[in-house]
Order: C-alpha cells, then sequence, then structure tokens
C-alpha cells in the first residue's frame, strides 16, 4: 500500500505558470524543482487523466486504497467488468431475441394488469393490431431475421407502407390520434429501465462501514452489561447513545447518497432522450426518440442513430455502422438487396430514408438496454487523488488510535487511571470482572470513534457530491455532462479549439450577396437580371442537391424550409428567386448522389430529367468549386469560357469572404447517358465527374458572430484559457470572424501561422507541427483530421485541450481531446456518443459557463479538504494529548460521532455546493498535478488547528480554574461541565471556521454567503442541534447544561476564528508547494533501494 501518494498530501506541481491562488490550486514552482514534478509510476493514485486509463491503472488504486466501506466508496466508480457484461447480453439477445421478448412481454402484462403503469413514460406494450393490414409479429420477425423472401411476399417497401398505412414520402399524418392508435397496435419506442436502488438499499450501504459495525458491536455489549450492572433505568445510556448516534449517522449519510443518485438518474434520462427529425403530413418535425412510431418515415444523415428497427426506403452510399449490435467493426452498404435497419446502430456514410417497422422491445436494441444497467460509474482524476490523500490521513488516524489505545489500557491497568470522583478506576483483586469488561469497552469504543473521525471516509466521496450538484446546475447553463470527470478536468484547461458556426456565431444564415450571369446581382434574391435558363438550372441543382425541404402548408401558411442553416439558407434564396422544389422533385429524379463531405468540402448528385438528360449538380466552398469550373452561364443564359473571368470570380470570393460571408458555389454539367452505370451495383460505385463545370452561382451567406461572445473570449483569455478558431470556412472568412469574435486582437497579428490553413499545417512534420500549434489561433479550410492532429500536437505540448466538435468526422478529435464538447443542437448523435459534455445551445458563452463550473469543482473539494483537516487535527490532538497524561478523554465516542457528521456529511454539503463566482476566472488554470493541498491551505489550516489545540488544551489541563469551577463542592459535576464546554467551544469552533472555509484566499468571507441558501441553512440546524445536544440530551451525550456565561464563552471561542482567519491571511507563503519538502525523503530513499 502506498503511503506517500503524490495525488494528495505529498504532491508537486507540474506547471510553472500559476500565480498563488489557492482555489485554483496554482503555485509557482522553480526550476530546479522540476524533478521533483515528474509522474511517480510508482504511485497507484498518480492518474492525470481517467478518460481512457486502462482497467489495470484502474484496478490498481482501488486494491492501495485504505477503505471503510467500499460499497459505498466504489459506488461511482467505473463498472470494469461492463464491456463484458454487455457483449454476453447482447450476444444472448441475438441468439434468443425470440424468447427473452415474449417473458418481457408477459412481465410488462402482468405489471398493466395489476397497475403499475400509469406514467406516460413507461413502456406500451402493443394490444392490437387496429386498423393496419399487417401483424406486428410478422412485422417483427421480417425485421429481425432480415427476410427478404417475406419482405417481397408483402410487396417490398412501399407494400410495407401500404399496410402500415403510410406515405413513403409524406410520412405518417401528424396527428395525436394517429400516433396512439400506432403505439396500441405495434408499441411505443421506449424499454423498462432497470429500477435504481431504493432508499433501503442506501441505508444498507451505509451500514457496511467497519468502524460503524464495530461501535455498533461495542455498543450491544456496552448495553448489556450497563443494564446488568446499573438496571434499565440508568445502564441502557452509554450503549444506547452510541447506537443511536451510529443509526443517525447511518441514516444521514444514507438519505445524502440517495438524493445524489436522484439526480444522476435524472441525467441520465436527459442524456438517452435524443431529439430527431421525422416526416410526419409533408413536414419535417422534430420528436424524442421515445415518440417514434411504426410507420414513420426518418430521414437518414452521416452521424445520426438509427432510432428504431426499419426497412430502407431510398439512399445514397448509406453506409452502417452496426457493431453495437452485431460486435462486427465492419461498415455495412444498405441499398434495396440489403434494406434492414438495426435500431441503435449508427450512420457511418451517405443519406437516405426509412420506413419504421419495429420499436422498443419489439427490436433487440430495445431487448438489450432492457436488460442491462446504467452505468453512471466513471473515477475522477479528482477522485483517484482524494482516495489517495485519504488513505494517508487514515493511516495517520489509525496509528492514532492505536497508540491512544494503548495509552488509554495501560494507563487503565497501571492503576493510574481515576474516575470523575478522583477515585482510582482499576483495583487489583477488587474491581469486578463486569467493570473491567465495561471500562475496557468504552476504552475500545473511544479509540474507534477516533478511526472514524481520522479515516476521511467521506472525502472521496466529496468529488461526487459537488459533481452531481454542478451537473443538474450546469444543465440550467445549458451543458450536459456525460463523463464526470470532464467536469472536473475542464478546470484545467489550458485552450479551447472552437468550431465557427453555430458555436461563434448564431447559426441563423441568409444569402446577401449573390453573383450570377457573370456579375454581381443588385439585389441578393432578385431573379430579374437573370434569363429563365439560369433560373431554372440553379433551382434544378438547389432542390436536388439538398437534405432540407420545403414544406406548403394546406390552409395556405407560410412556407416551412428545413435542413441544416446553410440548406435552409440557400433554399429560402432559391424559392425568392422562383424554385418550384415540390415540382422540380417530381419531374426529375436522383440516380445518384455524392452527400457533402467535409474532406472534399462539396456534395453532388447527378439527375434524371426524363428518359434521356442527365444533369450532375454540385454545391460547396466557392474555391473549390470554381477550381473545377471551365465555363459559367451569363445573364443570357449562353455558356462562355471562365478563364478571363476566373480572376473577378476569386476577388469576388475574397471580398465576401472578408466581410465575414460564407461562400457557396453552384455548379453543373451534362453527363451522356451511355457512360452512366446501369446497374444499380455499378451505380452505387460510380464516382460523379465533377471536372469541367459550369458555375451558375456564388452565394454569400451571413452568419452573424453572437451576442456576447466577444466579452466570453475576453474572460477565457484573461482566465489563461487560450480560445483557437478550427473551421471549415475559408481562411478570410475565419480571419473576419476571429477579429470579430476578439480571438483575433489587430490585422497585425493574422499572419502565418497564427493564422493557417489546414492543408498547410497537415503537410508539416510530427515535430515541425508541435512547434507550430502554440502560435495558431485561427485555421481555416481544416478538416476533421487536422483538427484531431492540432489536438494531439497542442497536447504533446503540455496543453489541457478542450475542441468542439458536431460532426461525425469530429469523433476521433472529441475523443483524443481531454474534454471534448458535442454541439446539442447541430451537432450528430456520433458526435456527441465521442464527446464529454454537450453543449444544449451551441454557445461558445455556455462553453466559458462549464470552464467555471470546472473551477468551481475543484475550489469547493479544497474548501471541503481545509475544513476537514482542521477538524482531524485538533481533535485528534486534543484526544491524544489528553490519554497519555490523563488516561481520559474530554471528547467522548457520541460527541465525536456528532463531529464526524459536521464534517462529513453535512460539511461536504455546505462546502462542496458553493456556486462558481467571477473570482474564479480571475486566475490561471488549474494544473493537473497541482497539490490538493497548497501552501495557501496548510497556513490557513496550521493557524486554525493550532488555536483550537491551544485552547481545548487550556480548558483540559486547566479549566478547573480558568472557568472558576474549582470552587465546586460536587468534583464530579465540575469535570462534566469542564468537558462539555470542551465539547461546546470545539463545535463552535467548527461553526465558524466552516466561514473561514469558504475564502481560502479572500479576506472577507462572507461574500456571496447569501447565493447559498443550503450552506446557511446547514450553518444554522448544526448550531440548534448543538443548543440541543448540550441542553436537552444530557445523560445521552455526556454533557451537563451550561450557564449562558460559558454559552457566550464557548460563541466567543469559536468567533476569534475569524479575525483569526484575516490575520492568517497576512502571513506570507513560500511560491515552492509544502509537498516537495514532504516528497524528497521519500525520493532519496527510493532511490538509495533501486541503486
Amino acid at each position: 500500500m502506498s503511503t506517500t501518494s503524490s495525488n494528495g498530501l505529498l504532491l508537486t506541481s507540474m506547471s510553472g505558470r500559476h500565480d498563488d491562488d489557492m482555489e485554483a490550486g496554482s503555485a509557482k514552482t522553480d526550476h530546479s524543482d522540476h524533478e521533483e514534478l515528474q509522474h511517480d509510476p510508482d504511485d497507484p493514485f498518480d492518474l492525470d487523466n481517467t478518460k481512457n486509463a486502462s482497467a489495470a491503472s484502474l484496478r490498481r488504486w482501488r486494491q492501495a486504497a485504505l477503505v471503510l466501506n467500499a460499497s459505498r466508496r466504489f459506488r461511482y466508480t467505473l463498472d470494469l467488468n461492463k464491456e463484458e457484461h454487455y457483449e454476453n447480453r447482447r450476444r444472448m439477445i441475438r441468439a434468443h431475441a425470440q424468447v427473452i421478448r415474449a417473458a418481457l412481454l408477459f412481465k410488462l402484462a402482468g405489471e398493466q394488469q395489476v397497475g403499475t403503469f400509469g406514467s406516460s413514460s413507461s413502456t406500451t406494450p402493443a394490444t392490437s393490431t387496429g386498423n393496419f393490414d399487417i401483424d406486428l409479429e410478422k412485422l417483427v420477425s421480417m425485421t429481425r431475421n432480415q427476410n427478404m423472401s417475406n419482405l417481397q411476399q408483402l410487396g417490398g417497401v412501399k407494400g410495407v407502407a401500404e399496410k402500415l398505412k403510410s406515405n413513403m414520402e409524406q410520412g405518417i399524418e401528424e396527428d395525436e390520434k394517429e400516433v396512439t392508435d400506432r403505439k396500441n397496435a405495434f408499441g411505443s419506442n421506449t424499454y423498462p429501465k432497470k429500477k435504481g436502488k431504493s432508499f433501503y438499499m442506501f441505508l444498507w450501504e451505509a451500514w457496511q462501514d467497519l468502524t460503524l459495525i464495530i461501535l455498533i458491536i461495542a455498543a450491544v455489549t456496552s448495553l448489556a452489561l450497563g443494564i446488568k450492572t446499573e438496571g434499565l433505568k440508568e445502564g441502557w445510556l452509554d450503549g444506547g447513545s452510541i447506537a443511536f448516534a451510529v443509526l443517525l449517522v447511518i441514516i444521514v449519510t444514507a438519505v445524502s447518497d440517495y438524493r445524489q443518485s436522484l439526480q444522476f438518474q435524472n441525467l441520465n434520462d436527459e442524456k438517452r432522450n435524443i431529439q430527431l427529425e421525422v416526416m410526419r403530413g409533408g413536414r419535417t418535425v422534430k420528436i424524442s426518440i421515445y415518440d417514434v412510431v411504426v410507420g414513420d418515415v426518418i430521414p437518414l444523415r452521416i452521424g445520426d442513430q438509427v432510432p428504431a428497427d426499419g426497412v430502407l426506403i431510398s439512399g445514397h452510399s448509406l453506409a452502417i455502422d452496426e457493431s453495437s449490435m452485431t460486435g462486427e467493426s465492419k461498415i455495412v452498404n444498405k441499398d434495396q438487396k440489403s434494406p434492414f435497419l438495426m435500431s441503435g446502430c449508427k450512420v457511418a456514410d451517405g443519406v437516405g430514408s426509412m420506413l419504421v417497422t419495429g420499436v422498443g422491445i419489439n427490436t433487440e436494441w430495445g431487448l438489450l438496454m432492457a436488460s442491462i444497467s446504467e452505468d453512471t460509474g466513471e473515477e475522477t482524476p479528482l477522485q483517484v487523488r482524494l482516495n489517495g490523500l485519504a488513505t494517508f490521513i487514515g493511516i495517520v488516524g489509525l496509528t492514532v488510535a492505536l497508540v491512544v489505545l494503548v495509552a488509554l489500557l495501560v494507563r487503565y491497568f497501571t492503576g493510574t487511571t481515576q474516575d470523575s470522583n478522583g477515585a482510582t478506576q482499576f483495583v487489583k483483586g477488587t474491581t469486578s470482572i463486569s467493570d473491567i469488561v465495561d471500562d475496557c469497552v468504552k476504552i475500545f469504543t473511544i479509540a474507534v470513534t477516533i478511526v472514524v473521525v481520522a479515516v476521511p471516509e467521506g472525502l472521496p466521496l466529496a468529488v461526487t457530491l459537488t459533481l452531481a450538484y454542478s451537473m443538474r446546475k450546469m444543465m440550467a447553463d445549458k451543458a450536459l455532462v456525460r463523463r464526470l470527470s470532464a467536469c472536473e478536468t475542464m478546470g484545467s484547461a489550458t485552450t479551447i479549439c472552437s468550431d465557427k458556426t453555430g458555436t461563434l456565431t448564431l447559426n441563423q444564415m441568409t444569402v446577401v450577396e449573390t453573383y450570377a450571369g457573370g456579375s454581381k446581382m443588385d439585389v441578393a434574391d432578385n431573379p430579374s437580371g437573370l434569363h429563365s435558363k439560369l433560373v431554372a438550372l440553379i433551382s434544378e441543382g438547389v432542390a436536388q442537391n439538398t437534405t432540407g425541404n420545403i414544406f406548403h402548408p394546406k390552409d395556405g401558411g407560410d412556407v416551412e424550409i428545413s435542413g441544416s442553416p446553410t440548406e435552409k439558407a440557400i433554399l429560402s434564396w432559391a424559392y425568392k428567386l422562383g424554385m418550384k422544389f415540390d415540382t422540380i422533385r417530381s419531374e426529375s429524379a436522383i440516380i445518384h448522389a455524392f452527400p457533402f463531405n467535409s474532406e472534399k468540402k462539396r456534395g453532388g448528385v447527378a439527375v434524371l430529367r426524363g428518359d434521356s438528360e442527365v444533369f450532375i449538380h454540385w454545391k460547396g466552398a466557392a474555391e473549390i468549386v470554381l477550381a473545377c469550373c471551365t465555363q459559367f452561364m451569363d445573364s443570357n443564359g449562353t455558356l462562355q469560357p471562365i478563364d478571363n473571368q476566373k480572376e473577378f470570380f476569386r476577388l469576388a470570393i475574397d471580398a465576401m469572404a472578408k466581410n465575414s460571408l460564407r461562400c457557396v458555389a453552384i455548379a453543373c454539367r451534362t453527363q451522356e447517358l451511355n457512360k452512366v452505370p446501369k446497374e444499380q451495383e455499378d451505380l452505387d460505385k460510380w464516382d460523379l465527374p465533377e471536372d469541367e463545370l459550369t458555375l451558375l452561382a456564388i452565394v454569400g451567406i451571413k452568419d452573424p458572430c453572437r451576442p456576447g461572445v466577444r466579452e466570453a473570449v475576453r474572460i477565457c483569455t484573461s482566465a489563461g484559457v487560450k480560445v483557437r478558431m478550427v473551421t471549415g470556412d475559408n481562411l478570410q472568412t475565419a480571419k473576419a470572424i476571429a477579429l470579430e469574435c476578439g480571438i483575433l486582437s489587430s490585422d497585425t497579428e493574422a499572419v502565418e501561422p497564427t493564422i493557417i490553413e489546414g492543408k498547410v499545417f497537415r503537410e508539416l512534420s510530427e515535430k515541425e507541427r508541435e512547434q507550430v500549434a502554440k502560435r495558431i489561433t485561427v485555421m481555416g479550410r481544416s478538416s476533421p483530421n487536422d483538427k484531431l492532429l492540432l489536438v494531439q500536437a497542442l497536447r504533446k505540448n503540455g496543453d489541457v485541450v478542450a475542441v468542439t466538435g458536431d460532426g461525425t468526422n469530429d469523433a476521433p478529435a472529441l475523443h483524443e481531446a481531454d474534454i471534448g464538447l458535442s454541439m446539442g443542437i447541430s451537432g450528430t448523435e456520433v458526435a456527441k456518443e465521442s464527446s464529454d459534455i454537450i453543449i444544449l445551445d451551441d454557445n461558445f458563452a455556455s462553453v466559458v459557463k462549464v470552464v467555471r463550473w470546472g473551477r468551481s469543482v475543484y475550489a469547493n473539494i479544497q474548501k471541503f479538504i481545509q475544513f476537514q483537516l482542521t477538524v482531524n487535527v485538533a481533535a485528534l490532538v486534543i484526544n491524544v494529548v489528553a490519554a497519555m497524561s490523563s488516561g481520559d478523554v474530554p471528547l467522548k465516542a457520541v460527541q465525536l460521532l456528532w463531529v464526524n457528521l459536521i464534517m462529513d456529511t453535512l460539511g461536504a454539503l455546505a462546502l462542496a455546493t458553493e456556486p462558481p463566482t467571477d473570482h474564479l476566472m480571475h486566475r490561471t488554470p488549474v494544473g493537473r498535478r497541482e497539490p490538493l493541498i497548497t501552501n495557501i491551505m496548510w497556513r490557513n489550516l496550521l493557524v486554525q488547528s493550532f488555536y483550537q489545540v491551544a485552547v481545548l488544551l487550556v480548558l483540559n489541563f486547566a479549566g478547573l480554574s480558568v472557568l472558576g469551577l474549582k470552587q465546586d463542592s460536587n468534583h464530579a459535576h465540575a469535570v462534566e461541565v469542564k468537558n462539555t464546554m470542551i465539547f461546546n467551544a470545539f463545535v463552535m469552533c467548527q461553526i465558524f471556521n466552516e466561514f473561514n472555509a469558504r475564502k481560502p484566499d479572500e479576506m472577507n468571507v462572507f461574500s456571496g454567503v447569501s447565493k447559498n441558501p443550503l450552506f446557511i441553512a446547514i450553518v444554522g440546524v448544526t448550531f440548534v442541534l448543538q443548543i440541543i445536544i448540550v441542553t436537552f440530551l444530557g445523560e445521552f451525550a455526556h454533557t451537563v447544561q451550561l450557564s449562558w456565561e460559558l454559552w457566550l464563552a464557548s460563541i466567543a471561542i469559536g468567533l476569534v476564528s475569524w479575525p483569526l482567519a484575516v490575520v492568517g491571511k497576512l502571513i506570507p507563503v513560500p511560491k515552492t508547494p509544502m509537498s516537495i519538502y514532504f516528497k524528497k525523503p521519500f525520493r532519496k530513499y527510493k532511490a538509495s533501494r533501486n541503486a
């Protein structure tokens, strides 16, 4: 077992960039100490990053931790057998899906019979096939077995759609009754979730603490001996009070843990609730995945999750990743020969549309989800480090408890221990066996209680508490945390690589400039100066080469345009030019498509007009499409060579880009019919010709910067976080937006490599990339692979990298980054699953809020550590000194359990839920190897501990005279008053010191206290309970009533900690972390042994 963990008490900092800000954990270090700051391979708790940590390293730290309650301590850690369990369940379901489904349906029917269904979110089993011409079982069997002959017997996809009363283009009717009928006939797209742990399970787990079990046994023994020797009226007090205190600790712990679990459960429900687009009544509507029904027509795009079982209606280059269901990592191409789609799979490439034939538990995915528990476990770096710290402190505490036990037993059996009346407790040959056993049980109970206080079992769990609180609050700030570790790692982020579109900009696009017919149009969407032939070709190219849609309401209302923001802008522009969307799509047919690709920056379609004419339409990045053009169509509809005009178009693109416009070119060409493959198999492999194109139009699309983004960038910069823009747009557009957002401060800064094209960066050697990456601020025309290369280069340079992404191809970069941030609105499901945090509003300002929360998590944990260690040191020192000198301890078992409750559960609730402040963003990022206990924390806790120990020792040894109790004729009562005063003063010190812990590096410890009502409530409840314990629970808690003067004295003793904290903060601290001095002897010893 490691007792020299570099992740807790003995931890060093890697970074020399940070100031002496305690809450950020910053500490500058000299270069001479660099050797002290390296990773220690022998330390099981030295894990920088748990995101992609090996199972062996995770298992290693768990085995090394000193743990009293394993079931509670490791509740929120990763299930190392999760993958194996998932694979076993997947195989079983694939082999026995029919039997498992039948059993589940039987169970659901039984639950429905007894009335356990009722919530709208519950799983709806099918009750009848209603008015539909197809049987549910036949439909499920056909899809599950991927039976082509059954599909053909039903008339193919068209026949199935007719039997399901669905239109393959329009979808089902957008009607609530229609949806309800389909749910009744074919079931809902939900599955029965495994029930979470009940409150009683949390009570049981809280009970598993080894020390609490020992205390209960001791309490029962004491109870039996007490009743035997003193009778029931008096004899139950000692044992009963300890038993009750233990039960109180168990109940409070269980309540706190249960509340946390509910918060995690709610967050998991949010993660599963995917929003997607379906066609209903001819319009594209966004619904929850739970609302998908059989008969729905769903458009599929690259990165989408297949939301239900179904059959392909149409598709182009559609490739599906079925590894989540089959276990095989190969990509499967889908076409009319292989049309079946499985729920839970991902679209790896292409576009298409599907008809839903199976939902919920009628799919293998639904059966799989119903049979596995949601794993919320994942250890975070801070959690591992805190386990190291808790282990170190625990070993010290165990040693102290052992010393106290031996000292008390030696003093007792040597006859030097006296009771409260001054009589010797043990006289050889005189004291009865039952008295000896009773006294020894009391001594043992005190030693065990010291272990309860000394071993900070709640310290690692405080991370989970603050993360649960932070995650819930971050939802309100439009950030959904998928991985716990990302929440705290964000506090260490040194750079953010952000997308432009939708993150830094509003993603509300409109065409504001147009070049068509060889010149700039006076009004971007006025066709009056254009030939009808040119308008017709533009209209056909826009209508066919799109993943968007235009819907004309039957009541004659405004048209509804759907699709990506770029698609919507171009569709809207073309519609104003006079495009008849539905007419064009009905008069010509797409025979092959090359979906828009972020690598090639363009997409194209081959369109068959009638039986003889084929046109190929391309649309994409203006300068890339322009390079493929050999001619353009002028305003008279005549084709002209482009050579003389190419420079004009290039300058036009540059001018639009400098005005922050996204430039998109539309071009086409004809293709001889005999050169088009006839067979579908050959057609699927056909590469669309992209040379000798005719330029039709270039449009400039305006996407305004988000309000507040400039301020958000400024906050990041002042907080030591470098913002980098990585975009697929033209470098000039990227530069203009970067200047507008404040990412670039001036034009003079915009030189290579500060701004660089992705192509230039990727062509550099690995070493050159690492050098250049430090200086890059804007990367334009970047591919997803360029983003990945940048992330890798920055990480090698020691940066903690956060990266935003929305596309499927961004997944590798999101996975590679320390924190992957996907976009909730524009992001694909593949990107979201590869990310750690989903930014629900796609707003860069929300990313900055995540940074604040990340820093807040770290700061709150450090506040709690400072508070807890102060209590630890004071309680241990007073009891050890008293035990060694007098054979008795002033703080009894019940009192120590109450202190433990204040320190562990209530203290964590009060301090770990402090909301973030602006002060957190006025400092540099938290270094990944920063000491958990900074020099400022050492100073604060030592000042307070010395004060508390000094006061308590004075009261213990001179309390009778100091408190004027020597004249008391009843010596036993005077000793009880003194001990009660020690207990009361000690608790008052903790109550007042809780305020000091809120602001370890600020003079004003009360700033913002009104914003944390939970803190005020906990302090208030603690104070009231202390009054009740001292005043009314005397026999139970070993206290006596105190006079008002002694109450004032107790409060005054606690109150002194406030001015003392102010004076303490004037003491300067060294820049080199104390942990280095702790660690040097261990390093030297280890080096000498290895020599």
